[in-house]
């Protein structure tokens, strides 16, 4: 065996070292989500909240990997992924807090880009949180544009529980309310 396979090896090994930012990237093309939430909110001016959120799952037997992840972008959370479920063992590494999003998350995967169709939803992503930075989410035209944009990341909603047009209604109908 080499000395260079040797000295890999022993690096890998290492708790210290520093995750390599193509290895986060080939781990979020295929465990990672990019996602913006709906959520009926009375308390918010157009009647919805929006949530705009970065998840990352894993299997219990590598939260490790999930912890290094945190570790590197020095924020965000770990959670069992479906607590009631007693079947899954997933976790989930999660970034919520909209100025981590701006600032690590977002400058991170537009320096280092995902090479699938998810870099798309990125893409989105990152518009829908600057949109959502400029207040737009808080006008019906901006918050409709939103979730336009929304419904066109991840397979165009295609595991969301409620559709676009029902979303949209519901808008409409707070509007009609006021």
């Amino acid at each position: 065996m080499s000395e260079k396979v040797l000295s890999a090896d022993n690096q890998q090994e290492r708790s210290n070292h520093v995750l390599n930012p193509w290895y986060i990237v080939g781990f979020v093309e295929g465990e990672g989500t990019f996602h913006i939430a709906f959520y009926k909110d009375p308390a918010m001016k157009q009647n919805i909240k929006v949530i705009p959120e970065f998840h990352v799952n894993q299997s219990y037997l590598r939260i490790n990997t999930l912890q290094e992840i945190k570790k590197y972008f020095g924020c965000g959370y770990l959670k069992q992924n479906h607590a009631a479920r007693t079947n899954d063992d997933t976790y989930v590494y999660v970034v919520r807090d909209r100025q981590d999003l701006l600032n690590k998350i977002i400058p991170f995967f537009s320096r280092y880009p995902l090479r699938s169709i998810k870099q798309k939803s990125f893409e989105l992503f990152a518009q829908i949180v600057q949109m959502i930075a400029f207040g737009k989410h808080r006008t019906t035209p901006g918050l409709k544009k939103i979730i336009n944009l929304a419904y066109k990341m991840n397979i165009k909603g295609k595991y969301r529980t409620r559709s676009k047009e029902e979303l949209l209604s519901d808008l409409k109908s707070s509007e009609t309310t006021r």
